[in-house]
């Protein structure tokens, strides 16, 4: 393959294969993107869409293992042989009931569908084609090494990468990388939130609720309590901690005493040290709203997840292929439709940043979301991406993050994302030192912590097909 002049600069001749590469595979990866797109499977679903990626790994060359950690949507692509060992992650599950069509207005494309409101789609798929371009450069001997695609699913509820950790998948692994859809470029060296699931049930005893409410021990008075507890707590916590919940059950009709009640609780903090007496705390509260509407409860743990674990020695080399590569331009169509996306959600209409951003220190306390990515890495090092899929300030989770997914402005992202993170990739195949450093921060930053995984025994809670 010939050299590629890219962003002004003219790329190494291994870079340059990566070039062509991902270019090669653009038109599959857009299909892939939005097949998965146009499935929107949501937490251990995700049947059809983890079939439409290891369909592809496999007819690349890979070696599948299917149904890896107990759950039927997951799997490992692999190919090559000994070391270095580098992994890429690749999520594909939607997020219930937001559906939406691919237009800057609020449209829905089926009434109560789910969609991809944080990218999914765009991440497995271009996740997969930087994992391709490392295959072929192994296959044509220009590196040596192997390269593994790990296919994690429900990384919005369940979080399956933790089922995966547990079952040591990561234990051969030199470095993995991860990227995500965001609405700005950067190599991400802030951390996340650790953030611990449960649910609390409340039993109580059913009576009519004018004729003899003497009779009955209210589960849904139980479940109040609990609320006004967590609400007051919300004070005497420190501003690193976030607590919701979701009431799921608190009775059905109005002329019964209810005798059941449910609520889904999240707690979250910048360190899972900080978050564990939190939801020690928030779990003994619990016990404290059972006694005083005298009813029974039960704890039931969820899962929980660790914040993610910087390593900005990889964020350094991902740093270089951002600049090496250059920002993203955008059409005045693709311009126009993330003004208008603004305009709906009632932002500043600037349009959209494909423009590089530099290396940031690392915040201590940094705010935003949880990902079980986290849990990847505490136990490998790891190096995460952010590329641009959708206009500044755009609500996440929500429906514009869908339709940008499903066109145009969302593509350009996944497949810039494919370039940087399998150029990163091919850093660290070249060059033994940077690998190692990479290695030695991470086992600086880990210390002596152990690691131990936040889940209940037992399998990982598949849902009946």
């Amino acid at each position: 393959m010939g050299s590629v002049v890219y962003a002004q600069k003219k790329l190494p001749k291994n870079k340059a294969f990566i070039e062509q590469s991902v270019e090669k595979h653009k038109k599959d990866l857009i299909r892939i993107s939005d097949e998965i797109w146009s499935k929107a499977e949501t937490a251990f679903k995700e049947y059809a869409s983890s079939k439409i990626l290891s369909d592809y790994a496999k007819a690349n060359g890979f070696t599948l293992e299917k149904g890896v950690a107990g759950m039927p949507t997951a799997f490992i692509a692999t190919y090559g042989s000994g070391k270095p060992v580098i992994s890429i992650l690749g999520e594909f599950d939607a997020l219930p009931g937001l559906s939406q069509k691919a237009v800057p207005t609020k449209e829905t494309l089926e009434q109560g569908v789910a969609g991809h409101g944080c990218g999914h789609n765009l991440f497995g798929a271009g996740s997969l084609g930087a994992a391709i371009a490392i295959k072929e450069l192994i296959e044509a001997g220009k590196i040596s090494g192997t390269v593994k695609y790990f296919g994690t699913p429900s990384e919005e509820k369940y979080f399956g990468k933790i089922w995966m950790v547990k079952e040591g998948l990561w234990n051969d692994v030199d470095v993995n990388i991860s990227w995500h859809p965001a609405a700005k470029m950067e190599a991400d060296v802030q951390s996340s939130l650790a953030l611990v699931d449960f649910k609390v049930e409340f039993f109580g005893q059913a009576a009519h609720a004018s004729a003899d409410p003497w009779n009955g021990k209210s589960a849904s008075d139980a479940l109040e309590l609990y609320t006004a507890g967590i609400n007051y707590y919300r004070e005497h916590v420190k501003p690193t901690v976030r607590m919701h919940y979701h009431i799921q059950d608190a009775g059905q009709v109005v002329n019964v005493v209810p005798d059941y009640a449910k609520i889904w609780v999240r707690i979250r903090d910048t360190k899972r040290s900080g978050m564990m007496p939190v939801y020690n705390r928030v779990m003994a509260m619990a016990e404290g709203a059972a006694i005083m509407a005298n009813v029974d409860y039960k704890i039931s743990l969820i899962s929980g997840i660790y914040e993610v674990l910087v390593n900005r020695s990889g964020g350094e080399i991902m740093q270089s292929n951002l600049e090496l590569l250059g920002p993203i331009t955008y059409t005045e169509e693709e311009t126009a439709f993330g003004k208008k996306i603004q305009e709906t959600t009632e932002k500043p209409q600037v349009g959209l940043d494909g423009s590089i951003k530099g290396l940031k220190a690392t915040n201590k306390h940094p705010g935003g979301g949880s990902t079980d990515v986290g849990d990847v890495s505490w136990n490998v090092a790891n190096i995460n991406l952010n590329v641009t899929t959708a206009p500044v300030d755009t609500p996440w989770h929500s429906w514009a993050v869908v339709a940008c997914g499903g066109m145009s402005i969302g593509h350009k992202g996944m497949i810039y994302a494919s370039k940087a993170m399998a150029m990163t990739m091919l850093d660290l195949f070249e060059n033994p030192k940077l690998l190692e450093k990479v290695k030695a921060e991470f086992q600086e930053r880990k210390g002596s912590e152990v690691y131990k995984a936040i889940i209940p025994d037992g399998p990982p809670p598949i849902p009946a097909n």
